[in-house]
């Protein structure tokens, strides 16, 4: 009402001439559109103080996708299940990964004792889109792997094939919550919260994220619908050519007795990987340059 009042007695200020009704609506007109304009502008003002106030946020941003976008390795390691009474079902563990122009490629492979393999291609882009290749045992070639089967257990692990790839970093809902300690730890707390667009099976994934060297310590993903959680610890942190990296990811899923364990062996973070060393059916041959 305040506001009409104001519009009446701009126009009634003028003089109309000929037309009134028309000056009048071109004048009301007018001033809606100043104030629609004048709100935006304060709306961006109001955005711009808000990030502004909190620089941690950019920060820890920017840390966790760089350190994603200088991806570029090759190792070889275990990924163990371990049952609630102890016993330990381990396979062979071999990935290599790079960070060109139009995003992160990862490739791995994981065998057990047998022949049977299991490949993986994962692609993600710098928006965060994610598209998964794999070729499952009995197969010959890759296919894409649909997306109702990107939570599925991988190799009967705590680990899903989705959980390969850090992309909440590159989610659009970010938000920094109060920073807590982890272990002895200082940390960022980063909560990463999809929208309808990600396609992800994850509502939110929280990230306790070392205060000094910006790596991920602990992190808990929220599965959509369920609100079942799934934890992740990170141990081992280590330098290696600039780049930190952890020796060993425990997972574990809310509601499932026991848990798996990712253990890195040997491998490289500089290992200089090009376009070519992403094909599947070249991966045996670089395997064994890893050993």
């Amino acid at each position: 009402m305040i506001f009409l009042r104001r519009v009446v007695k701009l126009c009634r200020s003028h003089k109309f001439g000929r037309y009134p009704e028309t000056r009048w609506a071109n004048c009301a007109f007018g001033t809606i559109q100043g104030s629609i304009a004048l709100l935006v502008l304060l709306s961006l003002v109001h955005s711009s103080r808000a990030f502004a106030a909190n620089p941690d946020l950019e920060t820890v941003l920017t840390g966790s996708r760089q350190r994603i976008e200088k991806l570029d390795y090759h190792l070889t390691g275990r990924l163990t299940r371990v049952e609630g009474n102890g016993k330990r079902t381990s396979h062979k563990f071999v990935a290599k990964a790079h960070w060109f122009p139009d995003g992160l490629r990862l490739l791995c492979e994981i065998s057990g004792r047998g022949s049977e393999k299991t490949s993986l291609i994962l692609h993600m882009n710098v928006s965060g889109h994610v598209t998964i290749e794999a070729v499952l045992p009995g197969e010959k070639a890759a296919n894409v792997l649909p997306f109702e089967r990107w939570n599925d257990p991988l190799v009967g692990t705590d680990f899903s094939y989705e959980d390969m790839v850090e992309n909440q970093f590159f989610w659009k809902n970010q938000q920094l919550l109060a920073p807590e300690k982890y272990g002895v730890r200082n940390c960022f707390v980063l909560n990463s919260k999809s929208d309808s667009q990600d396609r992800t099976y994850y509502d939110s994934v929280t990230t306790w994220i070392d205060h000094d060297i910006l790596y991920p310590v602990h992190v808990v993903k929220t599965l959509r619908r369920t609100g079942q959680r799934k934890e992740f610890i990170y141990y081992g942190l280590r330098l290696e050519g600039g780049a930190w990296s952890a020796t060993q990811v425990e997972a574990k899923l809310q509601g499932r007795s026991g848990f798996s364990i990712l253990v890195i062996e040997s491998g490289s973070g500089k290992a200089n990987l090009k376009r070519k060393d992403f094909g599947i059916s070249q991966f045996s041959a670089q395997e064994e340059k890893v050993k």
